[in-house]
């Protein structure tokens, strides 16, 4: 029985995996969820695209009690947008059981994010500098946290994090279950795992069957100048639907941004130095399909979930070998097929042998497409750049249709609580507390999640009522 009811899991759980689309369990899901689920630590050496995401965060919206108000989970990111994307996996998967999960990253208002951990908030997911900093403000409370999860350690290790993710991992209960999942395992993550687990299983999970042929892997020889031509060239010819093309530096993201728009390719760009309301704008642009090439630094390269990318150009090659397996990683997922094309020029010979010997085959080189190869591609390459670019249904977006979040001009300082949304809202005719989502409950005011498309009877009947005997304003939140 290869399917997700196998694990016994809550109907609030089984309910929303369905509604996500999940129907069969990945490899690493089949290997981590029951592990999680009898409170195993678990070391995770799975490729990126594998489902990781899930198989920690099914487990963990099963087994953390709604009642506690304090987290009880942390899971540690090494990107900002990587944090986010998991703290809405989780609300997808903990939808119906009502589980709160809070982002805290850098570059966003600290007072946010403290007014924001003062709801209930069952999970916390964020990056070790900003997660760091709230502990040792008094803002973030670890007294409750049962499950630890460290995601893409091999990146934390890269970006530095180490130390802070050490630090981090001491201040949280000794009584608690750690899970770590990385693409790769260096010796320095290894020792992590040997130093704070508690006699972990290691797992390796092998690709999805359908998908260890599924990337063809190539290489363009170029000299430097040429280097633009050769990204153009190989656009035309491959012709993708779906592209990321990956920069060591912002200023070569900026320089080949600037070109490619310029030829009228429908595109954008990610790094670093961008503020990150638009970091995020760009990610969820991409997600959706809004333009079809997406010029980014390696910031794009973790654990980034766009449905469907066909091709990864490497404008540059990456100086560290594991950069390679996790660029390529953004195609090729969930059996689908995909193309990463390498673009190297004279001195990159030494890093293009170190990737080979990483991942264990040598990379076919291409000739660069002729001038005759170019110009017969051309028309076809042309008309899919003018093509209206299909938008794509978001993860849980039909999920969200179904909900409507109400404001209510009443929280603590009138001693209002979840309880008496609760009972007043499942009082309505043809309401009951399954149709109640996540409440989220402030000084002066409250947001409540209706949910099964009864929003607006719920807008209507509480426009009419009290609510512990008080009048409140209620509307539609603002987004």
């Amino acid at each position: 029985m290869n399917s997700f009811t196998q694990y016994e899991l809550q109907e609030d759980i089984l309910r929303a995996l369905d509604m996500l689309g999940y129907k069969e369990p990945t490899n690493v899901q089949q290997k981590v969820i029951p592990k999680a689920l009898k409170g195993q630590d678990v070391i995770v050496k799975a490729r990126t695209g594998s489902g990781k995401t899930a198989a920690f965060g099914i487990p963990l919206c099963e087994l953390v009690d709604w009642e506690e108000n304090k987290p009880q989970v942390l899971v540690l990111t090494p990107t900002r947008e990587l944090a986010a994307q998991v703290k809405d996996d989780i609300i997808h998967i903990g939808r119906f059981k009502r589980i709160n999960a809070v982002a805290l990253y850098g570059k966003q208002p600290f007072a946010k994010q403290k007014n924001e951990l003062k709801q209930k908030s069952h999970m916390v997911v964020g990056t070790p500098g900003r997660v760091l900093d709230h502990i040792e403000k008094g803002t973030l409370s670890l007294e409750k946290v049962k499950y630890l999860v460290i995601d893409e350690a091999d990146e934390m290790l890269h970006m530095g994090f180490l130390e802070q993710v050490e630090s981090i991992i001491e201040r949280v209960p000794k009584q608690r279950k750690t899970m770590l999942f990385s693409a790769t395992l260096p010796a320095n993550i290894e020792k992590l795992g040997r130093k704070y687990m508690i006699d972990p299983d290691y797992l390796e999970v092998a690709p999805e069957p359908e998908s260890a042929k599924s990337i063809t892997h190539y290489r363009l020889d170029s000299i430097p100048e040429k280097k633009l031509e050769t990204l153009h060239k190989a656009a035309v010819v491959e012709n993708p639907e779906t592209c990321v093309i990956f920069c060591n530096t912002q200023a070569e993201v900026e320089r080949v941004f600037s070109y490619i728009k310029q030829k009228g390719y429908p595109c954008d760009k990610l790094h670093g130095g961008m503020i990150q309301e638009d970091r995020f704008d760009v990610m969820d642009d991409f997600k959706k399909g809004l333009f079809r090439y997406l010029v980014a630094t390696d910031v794009a390269a973790r654990g980034i979930d766009v449905e469907n990318v066909t091709h990864v150009i490497s404008f540059d090659v990456p100086k560290e070998q594991e950069s390679y397996v996790h660029r390529t990683g953004r195609t090729g997922r969930a059996g689908r097929s995909g193309t990463a094309i390498t673009i190297a020029g004279p001195r990159d010979e030494r890093y293009i042998k170190f990737i080979e010997d990483y991942i264990g085959f040598s990379i076919e080189k291409r000739a660069v497409p002729s001038e005759q190869k170019v110009t017969r591609a051309l028309p076809a390459f042309k008309k899919s750049l003018q093509q209206k670019p299909e938008r794509k249904a978001g993860k849980g977006e039909q999920m969200n249709q179904d909900i409507l979040k109400l404001y209510i001009n009443g929280g603590k300082k009138k001693k209002i609580r979840a309880v008496d949304f609760v009972g007043t809202i499942s009082n309505i005719e043809g309401v009951s507390a399954e149709d109640i989502g996540i409440i989220s409950i402030q000084e002066q005011s409250s947001y409540v999640d209706i949910l099964n498309g009864k929003g607006m009877l719920v807008l209507e009947a509480l426009r009419q009522t009290t609510i512990k005997g008080k009048n409140l304003k209620v509307h539609i939140a603002k987004k």
